[in-house]
């Protein structure tokens, strides 16, 4: 956490668009500790960060045991996540949590893409291992 604020904090004021991956272990999701986690990424971020800097920021959702795997998490999962990280932002500022990007990115592909990016708090996707198949999101 400290590391990615370290670095956030060199690029942050470039022309660099700089993209903050946050997401939670399987078991800490099954622990009941997502929320725990997510705050404990974010929160040197939000508390430091200008808000005009945090506006140049894009987060990118990927839950670690989705990464690669080719699990995806439910609708239902991708949704509240990205509700609860657009919350934690509107602490700091409602306007700024209107306006900014949080993509997803746990196993995003053609298949899926879709229904994830037509839920109302996805911005967007980071598409790993899927964009060697590009032409599949052509379909």
């Amino acid at each position: 956490d400290q590391d990615v604020f370290k670095k956030l904090n060199k690029i942050i004021d470039t022309s660099v668009v700089p993209v903050v991956c946050i997401g939670e272990s399987l078991e800490d999701r099954q622990g009941g500790r997502l929320e725990k986690v997510l705050i404990t990424q974010l929160s040197l971020i939000l508390e430091n960060l200008s808000i005009e800097q945090l506006a140049k920021v894009v987060i990118a959702y990927e839950p670690v045991w989705a990464i690669g795997t080719g699990v995806v998490a439910s609708l239902e999962q991708v949704q509240e996540t990205h509700q609860f990280i657009r919350s934690l932002v509107a602490k700091v500022d409602q306007n700024l949590a209107k306006n900014m990007k949080i993509v997803y990115g746990g196993s995003l592909k053609a298949e899926n893409a879709k229904d994830i990016l037509s839920l109302p708090d996805v911005d967007g996707g980071l598409i790993g291992g899927a964009s060697l198949k590009a032409s599949e999101f052509n379909e």
